[in-house]
């Protein structure tokens, strides 16, 4: 799974986790729904990560826990 990829399914995680709705989650993290939605609908690349540290506060998650899945030791997407 690509970076992009991973990201995206660890927020899908987050909203079904904490019961949030994406536009409530941008909200709690002082983000544009833009700058989200686009990211999660393919019109934006891979997000700054002061970007993914909002979206955690608003979560009530730190990063720790953000990346704290599997499927972003993917080495596969590791550019050389």
């Amino acid at each position: 799974m690509n970076l992009e990829s991973a990201v995206r399914k660890r927020i899908e995680e987050l909203l079904k986790e904490k019961n949030l709705t994406l536009t409530n989650l941008c909200l709690n993290s002082n983000l544009t729904p833009s700058t989200v939605f686009d990211f999660m609908y393919g019109k934006s690349k891979s997000p700054k990560i002061i970007t993914i540290k909002k979206l955690c506060f608003g979560a009530g998650i730190t990063l720790e826990e953000f990346f704290a899945r599997d499927y972003f030791n993917d080495e596969s997407d590791v550019v050389n």
